[in-house]
């Protein structure tokens, strides 16, 4: 046996011994945790701060959608994405039009937001970015604490288009053809 062919058997033989999870696994553990293509990732403990600003993200969208009246769009936090069998993601807030009778979502929110860290920023700003992408996700907002910064973006032609705005101005999202909102991006940080 030549040494190319022990190598691919070698390596073929490390993939398999690799776990591969699924959503009924996930439904096992205790902690916070996500799955991407099969593998756990630990969700890090967030920071005082960024609980913080967490609170102060969703209390500006669920204002947002008091003032606009919509009876179907919902702000959550840490809901169970379940993008498919083995790939289940926790955004750190999020705005879901439509009904949520399961223990999870398996349909696009219309919004996400991710809470970058220096241990997230790559999965967020990367992996997520593709996933939430393809999975039809209207809008992305990758807020970053230490930069008090706020990428906001629109998904157009299944891409992702960065969004121009002033942080002092209210955005508008176009959640539904009944539901906008006006959201003061300034206000996260206060």
């Amino acid at each position: 046996m030549n040494q190319r062919m022990k190598y691919y058997l070698y390596s073929m033989s490390a993939v398999r011994l690799l776990p591969h999870y699924t959503y009924e696994d996930y439904c096992q553990w205790e902690g916070r945790w996500e799955v991407i293509d099969g593998i756990p990732f630990a969700m890090p403990s967030s920071t005082p701060s960024n609980q913080r600003i967490e609170a102060n993200i969703l209390a500006e969208l669920k204002g947002a959608l008091k003032v606009s009246n919509s009876k179907e769009c919902k702000a959550y936090a840490f809901v169970n994405l379940k993008i498919k069998e083995d790939t289940i993601l926790q955004p750190d807030g999020s705005i879901i039009c439509g009904s949520t009778h399961k223990n999870f979502i398996d349909f696009p929110p219309t919004l996400v937001v991710e809470i970058i860290s220096e241990a997230t920023a790559l999965k967020d700003r990367i992996t997520k970015f593709s996933i939430y992408e393809k999975f039809g996700i209207k809008y992305y907002l990758i807020v970053d604490p230490e930069k008090e910064s706020v990428e906001i973006y629109s998904l157009e032609n299944s891409k992702y288009n960065l969004q121009e705005f002033s942080p002092e101005n209210p955005f508008t999202f176009s959640l539904s053809d009944d539901c906008n909102i006006d959201v003061v991006v300034k206000n996260f940080w206060e």
